[in-house]
């Protein structure tokens, strides 16, 4: 979530932030490269599970662990490429109680092994490391540790990294592409505390006066999900019951002690979301993992399963009405709970593909206002957003260097499905393709901005790739060039033509006239449409269910 969220300034002032490598305008380095490429280094091995072992120090505020990596040979190979900030000290790479050699290169560790491993073998490999890893100053933005303390003064942890990688602070192969199957986490640290992780908590001992608690994840996990979240929780439960087959569903909070009853309260808008959710995208994907909220001391995060909350128990976004149209749920619950599907169910290959987890989840927010109100509401809700967008840059970002597209992402990703949802047009249709794209299609893989559009392309039958180009690829949404001349005291003329960056660009434009409406095929061309009108007809475009701007012109 956190790459485009309101902040305030004043009270009713706010600006988008966002931790966006799209500033870069294309200079990029070997650094850059080496993060975000597929080199042969990194396609030679698949990861399939991480087992990570940390000991936190609160006051030196450093960290002192390994990551036994699991991996299958998909090519024969002698070296591979992991990834550990270079602020980190790596001290050491075992393998069957050896020592490899190893060199770094800015922020990426190439392994060397002493003979070849061969394609299809299976192999575990110990990377021990220790450091003060990076400190966030405005997490969830900048990505980093948060060393805060609670209202009691007792010790607080919370860590964010997406954009800036996982790798910030655990050795792993930082590449969206490659998810492990199984993610274990073993933390220990002062005893008078707790650890939150992602899955489900399968190991707490206490020894002296530290606590070790393992946390296990029993689905594939991309790396900026993986968390540490450790304070003087309290936990409490509730269960959801899905209406398709009367599963039970356990609902796992943990919050700080002076906000157990608000968080009681707060958490009701769950059951009501996973329910909505539920119809929309099917059964919460993570089931046997539970679903969480764990309280932080930053504003949220879509951690699998361990999904951060830092609302401070408000409405809107901190208090503020971020709907902008007068709804008073959490933003940060629906937002989050949004994540599960469509960015961590569903993940991008590719950051430069980050749209896919932002537009859909951001959009999953507006059919849980849908499902909770009505359809008007739903639409009311993402026109209300329009304000935001500043169409300067393209939603896609490049890829091979670890490069985002624009925070448009976010508000103008729900702009354009819902522009999309209304050039098909068939809402049976609509529904069954998203459910479908969570249920099967693209259920716990990782993909890209080509395999949505094919896809897209296949189950409505139609050429869609124009629409996706323009909107994803360019800053400037279409622009609906248009004349209308009288003929005569009831009939009048309209002309029109779409202005766009790619070619066979087509929408329709739906004309209003008084009451009635006429859905035309609209294209580059220009084209014209003869209409009859009243004397007190209103004229007007459809600017609800299509994103554009519109211009009158003389043709």
């Amino acid at each position: 979530m956190k790459n485009y969220i309101f902040l305030f300034i004043t009270l009713f002032s706010f600006q988008a932030q966002a931790q966006l490598l799209g500033e870069n305008n294309g200079n990029f380095s070997k650094a850059d490269t080496l993060r975000g490429m597929l080199r042969a280094e990194r396609t030679c091995f698949d990861v399939t599970a991480y087992d990570l072992h940390l000991d936190l120090d609160f006051d030196k505020r450093t960290i002192l662990g390994f990551n036994d990596i699991y991996f299958t040979a998909v090519e024969n190979f002698t070296t591979l490429q992991l990834d550990l900030f270079e602020n980190m000290t790596l001290n050491e790479v075992n393998f069957n109680g050896e020592a490899l050699k190893f060199r770094r290169e800015f922020n990426a560790v190439f392994v060397d092994f002493p003979s070849e491993i061969p394609k299809g073998s299976k192999h575990i490999i110990k990377v021990i490391y220790s450091g003060k890893p990076i400190i966030a100053k405005n997490a969830p933005w900048d990505g980093g540790f948060s060393w805060n303390k609670d209202k009691n003064g007792k010790d607080w942890l919370g860590v964010s990294c997406e954009g800036i990688g996982a790798s910030l602070w655990w050795p792993n192969k930082d590449h969206l592409s490659d998810e492990p199957d199984e993610m274990t986490v073993t933390c220990t640290f002062p005893k008078e505390l707790q650890f939150v992780g992602n899955g489900k908590l399968i190991k707490n001992e206490v020894d002296k006066d530290r606590r070790t608690m393992t946390w296990k994840t029993s689905y594939p996990i991309n790396n900026y999900n993986v968390t540490l979240n450790i304070g003087d929780y309290v936990n409490f439960q509730d269960e959801y019951t899905s209406p398709e087959d009367g599963e039970k569903l356990v609902l796992d909070y943990w919050v700080m002690p002076y906000n157990l009853e608000k968080a009681k309260k707060q958490f009701e808008q769950v059951k009501p979301m996973t329910a909505c959710f539920e119809q929309y995208f099917g059964k919460f994907p993570f089931w046997k993992d539970n679903y969480k909220l764990v309280e932080t001391p930053y504003l949220g995060m879509e951690h699998q399963t361990a999904i951060a909350y830092g609302n401070n128990y408000k409405t809107g976004y901190n208090g503020y009405d971020f709907s902008r149209i007068g709804l008073d749920f959490d933003y940060i619950i629906i937002h989050e709970s949004g994540h599960e599907y469509w960015g961590n169910l569903i993940s991008a290959a590719d950051i430069a593909d980050l749209w896919i987890h932002e537009g859909f989840c951001t959009y999953s927010e507006a059919l849980y206002v849908e499902c909770m109100y009505d359809y008007q509401k739903a639409l009311d809700y993402v026109n209300a957003k329009k304000p935001t967008i500043g169409n300067q840059m393209p939603m896609l970002g490049i890829k091979s260097v670890n490069h985002e597209g624009d925070g448009d992402m976010y508000n103008k990703g729900m702009l354009f499905l819902n522009t999309m949802r209304h050039i098909i047009n068939n809402d049976e249709l609509w529904f069954g393709m998203l459910k479908e794209m969570t249920s099967k299609e693209f259920a716990y893989k990782t993909t890209d901005t080509e395999s949505i559009i094919a896809y897209f392309n296949k189950k409505a039958a139609m050429n869609l790739t124009p629409v996706f180009n323009q909107y994803l690829a360019y800053p400037d949404i279409p622009k609906l060039y248009y004349s209308i001349e009288m003929i005569d005291k009831k009939n009048y003329k309209l002309k029109y033509k779409w202005l766009t960056d790619v070619q066979d660009f087509f929408m329709p434009i739906v004309l209003k006239v008084g009451k009635q409406e006429y859905r035309l095929f609209g294209n580059t061309e220009l084209q014209s449409f003869k209409f009859t009108r009243k004397k007190k007809d209103q004229i007007s475009f459809d600017e609800e269910r299509f994103y554009f701007n519109k211009k009158e012109s003389k043709f």
